[in-house]
């Protein structure tokens, strides 16, 4: 009978135990923090652990880079104009532990910072220079934030601006000063190529002026050219063209109106 109620006894010990014991698993990608009672006893690497459950408390961080999206958000720029920004910012966590006792949920907290630092960033600047200088906002702001993430114990790796929109009659005014732009650069390409034009025609003109050979010689070069049909008019004191072996006999040919001889 003794022997019944200690195997018993030590059955339900065994059981108690099992429904008390705990294990859990930490990956290479995260690190544990161990609380004792209450108070943080250590920081755990990758491995499987067992543990207490009534005393004891193993809290995951998760240590890959994260992607934060922060919504558009509506600011009034600093000439007045309501602009609508959303950024993405990518971040590590790089103290478990200052990342778990220094906030309440340290991914709100970053959102927070970098909500802040963008209503911040677009209220100093002018619409006009938002758009114009896009690329150096989001540097801006990860510099501003920078000190703040450290504190939660993350480091903010990459931070770029997703959308910066317009109200739509600005953005209508906005594409007619681009069109305006573009066609008034448009018309000073036009005006350099005829400028330039002319300048070769000018500098043709005095080439021909000075030697009017250059005329006749272009003239037979147009001339030589397959499927062309050119009139020709020698203007006054221009030198003949010298004719080919053979000319003499076409110059020896009886003209219109005129007829042979008989032989006597």
């Amino acid at each position: 009978m003794e022997l019944i109620l200690a195997i018993a006894g030590a059955f339900i010990l065994y059981v108690v135990w099992r429904t008390q014991l705990a294990s859990i698993t930490i990956f290479e990608y995260e690190r544990g923090l161990r609380f004792v009672r209450g108070h943080l006893r250590n920081e755990l690497g990758p491995g499987l652990y067992r543990y207490l459950r009534a005393y004891t408390v193993i809290r995951k961080v998760d240590t890959r880079q994260m992607q934060l999206p922060v919504n558009g958000q509506e600011v009034l720029s600093k000439d007045g104009v309501a602009v609508k920004v959303s950024l993405s910012a990518g971040y590590r966590v790089t103290d478990a532990r200052a990342a778990t006792l220094n906030a309440d949920n340290y991914i709100t907290a970053l959102y927070t910072e970098l909500q802040q630092a963008l209503r911040a960033a677009v209220s100093a600047s002018e619409v006009e220079t938002l758009l114009q200088n896009r690329a150096e906002l989001g540097p801006q702001i990860l510099q501003t934030c920078q000190p703040a993430a450290e504190r939660l114990g993350l480091v903010l790796e990459r931070l770029a601006i997703r959308d910066l929109t317009l109200p739509g009659d600005l953005k209508k005014i906005f594409a007619q000063v681009v069109k305006a732009r573009q066609e008034g650069l448009a018309a000073l390409e036009r005006a350099r190529g005829e400028t330039a034009a002319l300048r070769n025609l000018a500098n043709a003109a005095q080439m021909v002026q000075r030697s009017p050979q250059l005329l006749q010689l272009r003239l037979l070069q147009v001339a030589g050219q397959t499927g062309t049909t050119l009139v020709i008019g020698m203007p006054q004191g221009a030198t003949p063209i010298p004719l080919r072996e053979g000319a003499a006999d076409v110059e020896a040919l009886p003209t219109e109106g005129q007829t042979d001889k008989p032989a006597e």
